[in-house]
């Protein structure tokens, strides 16, 4: 029986016993206002490669799975496919082996094209055994793009000596259009019919035992493990160098707060993508770190994806889980409709973990109080802040608050500059789990640090409580994307975004604001279209533009377009809004791989319609207060 929706916040329930650390906090104070924040507690000792422990869990627990995926070759596909940490060291040996028999370098590094899978695994885990760098690329440069102009910078960027990809078939174009022919393909099926490809199964080859000790034996804690690529959110990708001393650092961070994971090995279920720092420096290596087993979720966040990620939850029940919001708000339906699944995820789950973007608050109490209706108990809710270039975690939440948005405090080992910025504080961080830079790109690697040697994130924080700096910060927008509006008045993108998309759930997917040098503030709404189109009553086969366009559509937002506006500030305002039918586009950057929106080539691309949200007389798209 379907749980029904929550009326109250079940705040009172018990919370489930997990056990996490507590940093405390120092705050030192500048004369010109600079906050430099950093916890009490001193930073662990860390691994020098990511590749100790591998070794040590294959000694330890050999016959512990540590990956599985679902068997495509099964039918139906109810099997799990598995490498335990024994053999997972013996192929990267062995895979490591045929790396090193072709000369491959930073100079001439691997790229990974395709999405999470074990081949994805032993090939990246076998590069940075043996001292090689590889970069995982966004399948979605591949298989979404139609011009694959951000794979061909990459590919002309990195200069690779291997380019892998899983299933040759769905990337043979992607393939044709952006790999010179002297660059070795290679691929677990579907060789390209006229390209000569190696196939994944021959790396697994001859050992060369004392030829992989040695290379090993290279690696060192600034050795370069693999470049990740920026989402280019604020612009073109880049390379971030991620060496060997940011993951195993960043690694002894997390643990020292999340310290469950040292009381029993990790079971994740994940599908967020090891091209993103989150899936793979964050998730996979917490498990490789912990020795735990990691379940390659073959889901997502979309229509077709979040029902097998339900199935895959409801096979296997994970201790921690990991998502994005909109991760979470589409598997809701889906927990409150299945008994079973609902009652395996909660089961012996200790932590839901969220970043990425804001978790809105009802997301927050509709899943606590599904935890509490099968459980009895609350699980709770953590969070963090980092990027790319921070390995990725270097502030968290390891306390239970009381509301979604808490970020936390800076990990043992990381420097929290806070710098007085239009009126908001500027946060910047140092640390060894800091990127040295970005590879061959100095003129970005210059601007990315200030002149102490800080990274400049680009996110503003404010204290969750102005007189107690250790219960923690919120974010409080990206720099670049505020505005001011003629007022002088300035615009706070982020809260913003955050608060209406919150407020006009289910309705709205993402949104964009205009507004600089403006009177006041507009919106180009991305609607969530299933949920419009049954506002709307049309059918199936309706297209968005019709639905946009539907009177009962229309009248919805404008009803809420009001709701919202009563009350507020100008900064808080949305004056008017034009809902858009064309989803933010990948190849005009209008939005990142990972979804995000970005607001500055969004209101370029669109400026006609931003042009139309000015105009006077109004147009009729504009649904206006």
């Amino acid at each position: 029986m379907p749980i029904p929706t929550p009326m109250a916040r079940p705040t009172a329930a018990p919370l489930r016993a997990v056990r996490l650390g507590a940093f405390g906090t120092a705050l030192d104070r500048r004369a010109d206002g600079t906050l430099y924040l950093t916890a009490a507690q001193a930073l662990p000792r860390y691994h020098a490669r990511i590749s100790e422990p591998l070794d040590s869990w294959a000694k330890a627990a050999p016959d512990r799975v540590f990956l599985a995926q679902r068997d495509a070759q099964s039918t139906p596909t109810d099997k799990w496919r598995t490498y335990t940490y024994a053999q997972t060291l013996h192929a990267v040996k062995r895979i490591g082996a045929a790396l090193l028999r072709r000369g491959l370098s930073a100079e001439r590094p691997i790229v990974i094209l395709s999405g999470n899978s074990i081949e994805h695994a032993l090939l990246a885990l076998a590069a940075m055994y043996v001292s090689i760098p590889y970069a995982p690329v966004s399948p979605a440069y591949s298989l979404m793009s139609s011009d694959f102009g951000k794979l061909r910078m990459i590919i002309d960027l990195l200069t690779p000596g291997m380019v892998f990809a899983a299933d040759g078939g769905p990337f043979a174009r992607a393939l044709y259009a952006t790999v010179p022919d002297e660059i070795e393909l290679v691929v677990a099926q579907n060789p390209l019919g006229d390209r000569p490809a190696t196939l994944f199964a021959d790396l697994i080859g001859a050992e060369d035992a004392a030829g992989v000790a040695a290379a090993h034996a290279q690696v060192t804690p600034d050795t370069i493990a693999k470049f990740l690529f920026t989402s280019g959110s604020t612009g073109t990708p880049k390379a971030v160098i991620n060496t060997h001393r940011m993951l195993c650092s960043n690694q002894a961070m997390i643990s020292s707060g999340f310290a469950f994971v040292k009381d029993e090995p990790p079971v994740v279920v994940d599908w967020l993508p090891w091209s993103h720092t989150f899936g793979s420096n964050h998730n996979f290596n917490l498990v490789l770190m912990n020795g735990g087993s990691l379940y390659i979720d073959d889901g997502n966040p979309t229509p077709p994806g979040v029902p097998k990620t339900a199935r895959n939850l409801r096979d296997i029940a994970p201790t921690i889980y990991f998502n994005v919001p909109k991760g979470y708000e589409a598997l809701v339906a889906h927990f409150r409709a299945d008994k079973q699944l609902r009652t395996n995820f909660f089961s012996r789950l200790k932590v839901l973990f969220y970043a990425g973007a804001s978790l809105n608050q009802t997301t927050w109490d509709e899943l606590t109080e599904l935890s509490v209706a099968t459980t009895g108990e609350r699980v709770i809710f953590l969070s963090s802040l980092g990027s790319t270039e921070t390995a990725p975690s270097a502030l968290a939440c390891t306390w239970d608050a009381d509301r979604a948005g808490n970020i936390g405090v800076p990990f043992p080992g990381v420097e929290l500059k806070l710098v007085p910025n239009e009126g908001k504080l500027e946060a910047r961080l140092r640390g060894p789990l800091i990127t040295p830079g970005y590879w061959r790109q100095e003129q970005h690697t210059r601007d990315a640090f200030d002149d102490e040697g800080f990274y400049k994130i680009g996110d503003a924080l404010k204290f969750a409580d102005a007189g107690d700096p250790g219960k923690g910060l919120l974010f409080d927008g990206r720099i670049a994307e505020d505005f001011k509006l003629t007022s002088g008045t300035w615009v706070s993108v982020g809260p913003l975004r955050a608060r209406f998309v919150d407020f006009f759930a289910p309705y709205v997917r993402d949104v964009v604001f205009a507004g600089a040098d403006r009177d006041d503030v507009a919106a180009l709404i991305f609607p969530d279209i299933e949920a419009c189109r049954k506002l709307a009553g049309l059918g199936p086969d309706a297209p968005a533009a019709a639905i946009v366009e539907a009177p009962a559509v229309r009248a919805k937002f404008a009803e809420m377009l009001r709701a919202f506006a009563a009350g507020q500030g100008s900064s808080m305002r949305v004056m008017r809004a034009i809902l858009m039918a064309e989803p933010p586009s990948l190849d005009k950057a209008e939005m990142t791989d990972k979804g995000s929106i970005n607001q500055r080539a969004v209101l370029q691309s669109r400026a006609d319609f931003v042009a139309q949200l000015y105009a006077s007389p109004l147009s009729e798209a504009v649904i206006a207060i």
